[in-house]
């Protein structure tokens, strides 16, 4: 198990470049199932549960060619789905969350697919009925062996129709996309997620030959085709990676520049990031973050206290949440944090009150953090990374403390960031990688 090793205290500086986004990443990669023909990704992030995924497709007889340190090329001409019966597919395929976005693909072009309970964080309850129930209304059968733990589904011929998600899953309706593009006739999915990734997702099928409207609203209406071609993609940047690196700026009292953001593409980020006090330009298409010795969190009008939650996009995104509660520690005000939609994901909250935060977990969904702006730093200790957000979380938080801390499990950081000490230590982070 690696662990990183933090001296804290220390003011950063420079230009950093986010990744490509890593929930992009996982359903672009899958979509090379849908043709035969090459697909070209670039952009493409080089970080564990990618990396895994495409070692995964690799399996299955996917050709991928390395084009550059970030591109690929994926020809899905000789799939073999005998290796779905395999037993290196039973343990490849339950290591990663990421490998559910196999099935809607191989569903649509094959007709069936299987896949052993996916891993992935352990963040609360992950369900994954949203998937299977629009499987079924495509006219899928859908069997779950509780024996071996495996989802099964398969059609002779899926049919379009109209369905009213349960919930506006971003998996969930990337999977049942990408089976109803090969689909006969119209598929209507309502309540359909929105994401700045799943409209990246339709505008690289519509090259591929798919028929689609309603890309970035919640109503996405398809006209099967018999088959798709290959395209070329370049995936977004990573905006967790960004909202992550303006929390790092501000808790560090840091002058940051983060490179080539799309902006546009950021929704409530950059909003969220200013109600906790943050100050930063855009400047063409980089976010500049000044040095801040302090920064206060807004009120509402009436006075009451600030509460920032997660919600599907245009809302603001879950994953960031724990990165808004760290900032919070040493900012001027108090915030309430509201973790609505993953049980579990606020539980690191006890490592942060040992290095001194000030925060009330008043349930698993919701935490009150009182900003300490400054006036006692938080203290390094040893401390344990539970999944990929709450880990870099911690790291910032690290980075901002006086003394040493250590963080252990930091697969799970690198499961979502690419060589990130590397990247910190280039831009004046004490940290390094120890077994």
């Amino acid at each position: 198990m690696g662990s990183f090793r933090i001296e804290g205290g220390h003011q950063l500086q420079g230009e950093i470049v986010p990744q490509g986004a890593k929930n992009e990443a996982l359903q672009i990669i899958c979509a090379v199932l849908l043709t035969p023909e090459p697909v070209t990704i670039q952009n493409i992030p080089q970080i564990r549960d990618v990396k895994k995924l495409i070692q995964l497709l690799k399996d299955m007889g996917v050709k991928v060619e390395n084009l550059s340190s970030d591109t690929c090329r994926f020809t899905a001409d000789d799939v073999n789905l005998g290796y779905l019966e395999t037993d290196d597919f039973k343990t490849q395929g339950s290591a990663l969350r990421g490998s559910v976005m196999i099935l809607g693909p191989l569903l649509g072009r094959f007709g069936k697919a299987k896949l052993p309970k996916p891993g992935g964080d352990k963040i609360g309850r992950r369900r994954l009925d949203t998937h299977f129930i629009g499987f079924e209304k495509l006219g899928a059968n859908f069997n779950f062996n509780t024996k071996d733990a495996f989802y099964q589904v398969d059609a002779t011929k899926l049919k379009g129709t109209y369905m009213l998600l349960d919930e506006a899953s971003v998996t969930g309706t990337a999977n049942i996309l990408m089976a109803a593009v090969l689909a006969e006739g119209e598929t209507k999915i309502y309540n359909a997620a929105c994401e700045p990734y799943l409209q990246q997702l339709c505008k690289m099928l519509v090259r591929m030959g798919a028929k689609i409207q309603g890309i970035g609203s919640n109503l996405l209406v398809i006209e099967g085709v018999d088959e798709l071609t290959g395209t070329d993609h370049r995936m977004l940047p990573d905006m967790i990676e960004i909202g992550s690196f303006i929390g790092l700026a501000a808790m560090t009292q840091s002058a940051l520049t983060i490179k080539n953001v799309h902006y546009e593409e950021l929704g409530l980020i950059p909003e969220t990031f200013r109600k906790m006090g943050i100050k930063f330009d855009l400047v063409n298409d980089d976010i500049i973050i000044p040095e801040q010795d302090h920064y206060e969190i807004d009120s509402y009008i009436d006075g009451s206290i600030m509460t920032i939650s997660d919600a599907p996009w245009p809302g603001f995104t879950p994953d960031l949440l724990s990165i808004v509660l760290v900032v919070a520690t040493q900012a001027k005000g108090t915030i309430l944090v509201h973790q609505k939609m993953f049980e579990s994901r606020l539980f690191f909250v006890d490592k942060l009150i040992e290095m001194g935060a000030q925060i009330i977990l008043c349930d698993p969904h919701r935490a009150t953090v009182i900003g300490l702006d400054r006036k006692n730093a938080l203290r390094g200790i040893q401390m344990t990374s539970p999944d990929i957000r709450a880990g870099v979380s911690l790291l910032i938080a690290a980075l901002s403390a006086g003394g040493t801390s250590v963080i252990h499990n930091v697969e799970q950081i690198d499961r979502g960031y690419q060589n990130i000490d590397q990247r910190l230590i280039k831009i004046g982070a004490h940290l390094e990688r120890i077994d």
